[in-house]
């Protein structure tokens, strides 16, 4: 799944090709890529007609887009191999187009919706007073937002009865770290990603805050993480973050910091990544 530095990329080159132009026409390719916008495809086409895009925002993992001058916005879900492309119009259609959206003005490109799974959409929704889609309300602020509470999160991990790697993937503590950017914090902190959230102490969990911004920026520097074609974007580019990475993907691999061959195991029907020496079980508090 995109984690927030891919949907940031991709946000980025949406407000420079997208954002101020006005929506022509939109054609809806394939019914499971509106599948979450209730009044289906033809609503979501009829609506969206003749509205300018605002400047597209993101919370997490979660990417929209504002229509202006009206309290909507069109949420887009990229969902496993989800894309957001901006096209030439006369270019050849891709083989899994869903959505094409074309503006009102002479600048040749159109916006598309390709997605080969199929787990991905866009989708029509209210806006709560504070921007958000409603539909997302409940998801909390990421790292890298400067609203983002840190003592807040302090208190919110040491109260919550679970682990550390699953309370960096709870959308509703911290939203916009997935498995892989969970696994490369947790190894540039030395901790286990099993390590229980009440045994950690405040500044180790500033630390390890630290960290996981530090890790998304630098993703972000060089357009995210990429491990196949479906991950682009918005002109279709691949990120090289993947080239960086300290701990995910790396099993048997020596650890960069102390040469122990690195680990993995199975982990809510994903894996995880760490160094057996550097990233041990906790059994006292810090």
């Amino acid at each position: 799944m995109p984690e927030l530095p891919e949907v940031e990329v991709v946000r980025r080159g949406l407000e420079r090709w997208v954002a101020g132009r006005t929506v022509e026409s939109v054609e809806v390719l394939h019914p499971r890529a509106v599948r979450r916008h209730p009044g289906g495809g033809a609503d979501f086409a009829a609506r969206l007609g003749g509205r300018t895009l605002g400047v597209p925002q993101r919370r997490g993992k979660y990417l929209w887009l504002p229509l202006e001058g009206r309290d909507l916005s069109v949420l887009g879900h990229l969902g496993m191999s989800g894309q957001l492309l901006v096209q030439p119009q006369d270019s050849p259609d891709e083989k899994h187009l869903r959505v094409r959206v074309r503006f009102d003005d002479d600048l040749g490109t159109e916006l598309r919706f390709v997605d080969q799974r199929t787990f991905g959409g866009l989708s029509l929704h209210e806006n709560t007073p504070d921007g958000l889609p409603d539909v997302i309300a409940h998801i909390a602020r990421d790292p890298l937002d400067p609203l983002f509470d840190e003592g807040a999160y302090h208190l919110a991990l040491r109260a919550r009865r679970t682990t550390l790697k699953r309370a960096l993937l709870d959308q509703s503590l911290i939203s916009g770290v997935g498995n892989i950017y969970a696994d490369e914090a947790l190894w540039r902190a030395r901790l286990h990603y099993e390590r229980p959230t009440a045994t950690l102490a405040r500044p180790r969990s500033a630390e390890l805050l630290g960290h996981v911004r530090d890790v998304m920026n630098a993703a972000l520097a060089v357009g995210g993480t990429s491990f196949d074609s479906l991950y682009v974007n918005v002109n279709g580019e691949s990120g090289y973050f993947d080239r960086s990475l300290d701990a995910y993907g790396r099993e048997d691999e020596p650890c960069r910091r102390c040469g122990t061959p690195m680990r993995r195991r199975p982990w809510m029907n994903r894996s995880s990544y760490f160094c057996p020496r550097c990233q041990r079980p906790a059994r006292v508090a810090s």
